[in-house]
């Protein structure tokens, strides 16, 4: 269970496995502030129940190596190749073997069903193909929590919903929380919880009914 507090407007517990949609306004800064990408400036923010106002760079950093993050574009690196690109975030854990890494992320991307595509350049890809990637890059390295910016916004409806699809059976695998923020309407069935804010505080917050 994890715990996520943006000041007093938003504050609730992601069960692991969970699926969590939500829709504010500002949402890409949202995103960057619970993953300790930028910092806080004021109020109060507590991921994994660290406080991140004030927190210095090796504790945003700390927090940083436990997320796995999927951009809006998939933000590979074009000059390496797709087991390349999925074992940087391997490699920001000095407690992997270095013999491990390589086998580690060819096996992810096994998971996504590129194992065909190991060795091809982003430019060699089509973007579902850059998103699942970007999908095994997210979570080789087990994360406690995914963090997704708009995953679809770059993708037809049909290769939006395999990739979120995917996303969501790998994560659940691995018990892993996903938050979601999307103005993709199509994708919302996935969640199981759609919370929405306005004004940066919590407006709505609906559990799905499981079918």
């Amino acid at each position: 269970m994890i715990k996520l507090s943006l000041d007093e407007g938003f504050s609730r517990r992601v069960a692991a496995g969970d699926s969590f949609a939500t829709f504010p306004p500002g949402k890409t800064t949202l995103l960057t502030l619970i993953g300790g990408l930028r910092s806080v400036q004021e109020g109060s923010l507590k991921v994994f129940g660290r406080e991140l106002y004030g927190a210095n760079k090796d504790q945003l950093f700390e927090i940083r190596r436990n997320i796995g993050y999927i951009f809006q574009a998939h933000n590979l690196l074009k000059f390496l190749t797709a087991w390349q690109n999925v074992q940087t975030s391997l490699e920001l854990h000095a407690d992997i073997p270095a013999e491990e890494l390589r086998p580690r992320a060819e096996a992810m991307l096994k998971a996504v069903g590129l194992e065909h595509r190991v060795n091809y350049y982003p430019e060699n890809l089509s973007g579902g193909q850059k998103q699942k990637v970007a999908i095994a890059r997210a979570l080789v390295s087990h994360p406690k929590l995914i963090l997704a910016d708009e995953p679809t916004a770059a993708l037809d409806s049909k290769s939006g919903r395999d990739v979120v699809e995917l996303m969501q059976q790998l994560a659940q695998e691995q018990g892993c929380p996903i938050l979601v923020v999307t103005h993709d309407n199509r994708i919302l069935d996935i969640a199981d919880r759609i919370v929405r804010m306005e004004d940066g505080r919590l407006a709505v917050d609906t559990t799905v009914p499981t079918s």
